[in-house]
């Protein structure tokens, strides 16, 4: 699945109608190692580019923000539990939550790979 991210640098992978969200590696790496995540309730509609979670490192916390309008049907508990993971593989099992998507990729207006490589260069 291709990724895209925000400028907020969260990242997503979309399978149908379906996208998977987390924080991406620049993210993780700003911020250290993380402790605590918040994660929102499923069933939440969230718009784009509202506050969706929450993450905290040992350096700080910082606000997790909706890459993509949709309503979550799903949240990572093994990362609720074990917040290493988002540190140790932050686009894999780190993931942070689903959501069913309320708008397109197209509309969202992501970056991919290489907009997100000159953001972050």
């Amino acid at each position: 699945m291709t990724p895209y991210y925000s400028e907020e640098h969260v990242w997503l992978t979309v399978e149908g109608e379906i996208a998977t969200i987390g924080i991406t590696i620049h993210a993780q790496e700003a911020l250290g190692d993380v402790v605590f995540v918040d994660l929102p309730a499923v069933g939440a509609s969230i718009e784009q580019g509202a506050v969706a979670g929450v993450v905290e490192s040992v350096k700080a916390a910082s606000d997790v923000f909706m890459p993509i309008g949709g309503t979550v049907t799903e949240v990572n508990e093994t990362l609720r539990n074990d917040p290493s993971l988002a540190n140790t593989d932050p686009m894999g099992a780190g993931w942070f939550f689903k959501v069913k998507l309320s708008q397109t990729i197209e509309s969202a207006g992501l970056l991919n790979d290489v907009d997100y490589q000159k953001l972050t260069g």
